[in-house]
C-alpha cells in the first residue's frame, strides 16, 4: 500500500493537519510527512497533533493515528550562490490511521 505524501513547509501547522485529515477521509490510511531544514519542527508538531487527535480539525481523523516510522537523513542540494553542494536535514514521518473516520454531522 502506497502512502500519500505531504510536504511540510513554513505555513501554519493546522493547514498540514487538515491535509492529513483530507487524505485519510479520501481513504489513504498511510500518510508520509516530509520536511526539510527549519520546517522539521512543523512536521513533528503536525504528527503529534494528529496522533493525539488534538483540536477541532484533528477530531475528524480515524479512531487512532499511529506513527509507523520516522526516518531522518541528509540530502545534498546545490547552493543558491553556485558554490557547490550543502547538506540539508530531512525527516520522513509515516502516519497510519486505524479505525473509522467519524461521520460528519449535517450542521457543519
Amino acid at each position: 500500500m502506497d502512502e500519500r505524501q505531504i510536504f511540510v513547509g513554513k505555513k501554519p501547522v493546522h493547514l498540514y493537519v487538515r491535509a492529513v485529515v483530507m487524505a485519510m477521509e479520501a481513504g489513504d490510511r498511510l500518510v508520509r510527512l516530509t520536511a526539510r531544514g527549519s520546517a522539521i519542527g512543523n512536521a513533528v508538531d503536525t504528527a503529534e497533533l494528529c496522533r493525539r487527535r488534538h483540536g477541532n480539525i484533528a477530531a475528524s481523523l480515524p479512531e487512532a493515528v499511529h506513527v509507523r516510522s520516522v526516518d531522518i537523513a541528509t540530502e545534498m542540494t546545490e547552493r543558491r550562490d553556485g558554490g557547490g553542494e550543502r547538506g540539508v536535514s530531512v525527516i520522513h514521518i509515516i502516519l497510519e490511521g486505524v479505525g473509522d473516520v467519524p461521520a460528519q454531522s449535517e450542521e457543519e
